[in-house]
């Protein structure tokens, strides 16, 4: 096993990398901003690296500093965690050129799976369904608005690199086509570096449903069932939860069965997450896939019991996977609440000193957070300073003790959007399981 590991990122993620080393007897090492200095993740490791200012270009994304960090701590492999340099497969290629191994899938698997055309291209050679769409990108708008209707309004454009909701537009008609076209192309090139967009069918009112995999390097892949992300904000994701309340065994099972060849169709060999969209029908459509571990991989591990990150790291490692797809059970239910130094009502960033902290606890707890007392929240980087999950035999009860724990929680001195999940644990239709992609933005208007 890799004796040290240096994790190219910050907060809550590059915490819970340091825990699963330490459990598997590895050394770890961090790399930090300057600002960063007072993160957890930098007085938990073994050692830690200064790698420049705070912005993200001269620090968590220069890879020069992150190479040279490793080289002169002795360390065999790279943990990009997410975000950052994660889905960057130049960096991959540039860790392996420099006898460092990069624990995530090869380049050429994330140059596939990264750029969402050619993704579209490889899952559909294996018979996984995909919404109608362009086969390549769309540079026109004339041609933009020759291909819409022959899909059918309404359409979405999507930028082919990046995510996150950048480059991406919802469009009802084709008066409204131009200017959405313009758009999604600016935020394209401006997030990703690339302004290519495509085109395809947009499906209404869907839930958004995931499939972790876990692939090694010897062609074994599995799957660990299934995440619903359908409570978003501007499609970001708030609230994930496993198992999706719309699945049944027959659907987790031809969506598995779908993540699965799609990862064996590109010789995918690490953690990764096909990510779908479920029509009211119960119809499934590939959307993209995630080529890193996700920010909501704890509900899976809580209903699994299976150590996401610690799999990820044997893969890299070139070890074979324990588990085989008989061994996984789902177990409960989990829910996960992504807490964010956000103003509750207005979304806007709330950084500043957190002047108390007091995480809750108690039966099927888990708190993923990297702040306490008299930290100071960045105004540089994401505004998640924590990840609340909790499980349960039941969803009803794994409800309550969300609830639960989220009065118990107390964060003084900034704004977060603990106020805002205790209102959807509250909220009927959530309770019911009444949800979709489109449930905050009615939350909101109520």
């Amino acid at each position: 096993m890799f004796h040290k590991i240096l994790i190219a990122n910050r907060g809550e993620i590059a915490l819970r990398i340091i825990r699963t080393c330490k459990e598997m007897g590895i050394k770890t090492v961090a790399v930090y901003s300057k600002p960063d200095s007072e993160s957890l993740h930098v007085k938990l490791a073994d050692e830690s690296v200064c790698i420049g200012p705070a912005p993200s270009l001269s620090s968590y994304l220069n890879i020069n500093a992150i190479i040279s960090a490793a080289e002169l701590t002795d360390a065999e492999a790279i943990h990009p965690g997410y975000g950052f340099l994660s889905e960057n497969a130049q960096f991959a290629e540039i860790c392996e050129n420099c006898g460092i191994t990069f624990i995530g899938p090869t380049a050429e698997s994330m140059r596939i799976m990264g750029d969402k055309i050619s993704a579209r291209q490889a899952v559909i050679k294996v018979g996984v369904p995909i919404l109608p769409g362009t086969k390549e990108g769309v540079h026109d708008v004339n041609e933009a608005i020759k291909v819409a209707k022959e899909i059918g309004f309404p359409v979405i454009i999507k930028a082919t690199a990046g995510g996150g909701g950048r480059g991406m537009k919802i469009v009802h008609s084709p008066a409204a086509l131009p200017n959405a076209f313009a758009t999604a192309r600016a935020e394209a090139q401006s997030g990703f570096g690339n302004p290519e967009v495509y085109i395809e069918r947009y499906c209404e009112s869907p839930r958004h449903v995931e499939i972790q995999i876990l692939a090694d390097k010897h062609g074994n892949v599995i799957h660990l069932g299934e995440r619903d992300c359908s409570i978003q904000r501007r499609h970001q994701k708030v609230i994930e939860e496993a198992p999706s309340t719309v699945t049944t065994p027959e659907l987790r099972k031809a969506m598995g069965d779908a993540a699965v060849a799609a990862a064996k169709a590109v010789n995918y060999s690490s953690v990764g997450t096909m990510e779908f969209l479920v029509d009211k029908n119960n119809n499934f459509y590939f959307m993209e896939m995630n080529t890193r571990v996700q920010v909501e991989h704890p509900v899976t591990e809580m209903v699994t019991g299976v150590d996401v990150v610690k799999e990820q790291i044997r893969s890299a490692y070139g070890l074979k996977l324990r588990y085989t797809q008989d061994d996984i059970q789902i177990k409960g239910h989990a829910i996960e609440c992504r807490i964010n130094a956000e103003d509750s009502v207005k979304f806007t960033p709330s950084p500043g000193k957190i002047t108390d902290y007091h995480t809750p606890g108690g039966l099927g707890v888990r708190v993923d957070s990297f702040v306490y007392t008299n930290y100071s929240v960045l105004p540089h980087y994401d505004s998640l300073i924590a990840k609340l999950i909790v499980h349960a035999d039941t969803r009803d009860e794994a409800i309550k003790r969300m609830a639960r724990a989220l009065d118990e929680y107390i964060v003084d001195g900034i704004k977060t959007t603990i106020p805002f999940h205790k209102r959807i644990m509250a909220n009927k239709d959530f309770i019911e399981g009444n949800i979709d992609t489109g449930f905050i933005e009615r939350l909101v208007l109520e």
